[in-house]
């Protein structure tokens, strides 16, 4: 699979040690994207299997929201809601969730019965500012803040240390400019941080897929992961960076992929073939 020269890849599988390409690094933390709404519905899930609360709960039994407006709790974890896909405020284009901070999302939220495009269950549109509302109220259920909602309730129990929204600097990876230089991050441990502020190491990724889907998990995927043919899987992706984690229900093989500079769907098509078993992974110093 053709990748652009300066692309750095992580594979990590059921089936095959660590396979890293162009000085990606295991031990390094880079940021999962929308990979993060896997751990939203997940703490979904925990909270509504410990009675806390529903997840066909109105969005107004949590948050203060108009009355009324049909949005449940899982609407947001399905992306059924209603709701666009990014939030309708001025986003700047270096840094668009800078001021997405607590009070803009509150703003919003009070004024959610004008800002749905659908009726809630109608149809499908995959919305970040969804999962900002859902991890506000999923945080207002359990009555502390949403870090530790999801530290206490999905990475404690997977036995995950190594995913945080806030990394140590010495140990981020980061993408490059176009003379080679690390670029800054987007700032994303806001209010838009359960739709994808997350940062993790690639072995943190694969102790995610492999305890969520292959370890001994009762019941359903979460609402989250997406499931197409034999494949359950989520992908996230930044300005640089994109991820995968899937795994094949028929053969129980996972695999996580996460790619520096490689364009936003370079993940997506290596852990798709590779669980489908029709490429090997792409090759680099």
């Amino acid at each position: 699979m053709a990748l652009p020269p300066r692309a750095r890849t992580a594979i990590l599988s059921s089936s095959a040690p660590p396979r890293l390409t162009n000085g990606h690094r295991t031990d390094a933390y880079v940021e999962i994207g929308s990979l993060t709404k896997v751990l939203t519905g997940t703490a979904l899930d925990r909270l509504a299997a410990d009675g806390v609360l529903a997840p066909d709960d109105p969005v107004e039994r949590w948050l203060d929201a108009p009355p009324g407006t049909g949005i449940t709790l899982r609407h947001l974890a399905d992306h059924t809601s209603g709701l666009p896909r990014l939030p309708p405020v001025p986003l700047p284009r270096r840094d668009p969730y800078r001021r997405f901070d607590a009070g803009a999302l509150r703003s919003l939220v009070a004024r959610l019965d004008t800002l749905a495009t659908a009726p809630p269950g109608t149809s499908e549109e995959y919305s970040n500012l969804g999962y900002a509302v859902l991890g506000a109220a999923l945080a207002a259920a359990a009555g502390e803040p949403y870090e530790r909602l999801v530290r206490h309730r999905v990475l404690d129990p997977l036995g995950i240390e190594e995913m945080t929204a806030r990394p140590p600097g010495d140990r981020r990876l980061a993408g490059t400019g176009r003379w080679g230089r690390p670029r800054s991050a987007w700032t994303m441990d806001g209010a838009i941080l359960p739709a994808g502020g997350y940062w993790a190491t690639p072995p943190a990724v694969a102790a995610l897929v492999s305890g969520l889907l292959a370890g001994d998990v009762p019941g359903p995927p979460a609402l989250t992961w997406r499931q197409d043919g034999p494949l359950v899987w989520h992908n996230g992706g930044t300005r640089d960076a994109s991820v995968f984690a899937g795994l094949h229900r028929e053969t129980r093989e996972w695999v996580a992929v996460h790619c520096l500079d490689g364009g936003l769907h370079a993940a997506d098509r290596i852990g798709v073939r590779l669980l489908m078993r029709k490429e090997e992974p792409p090759e680099g110093g």
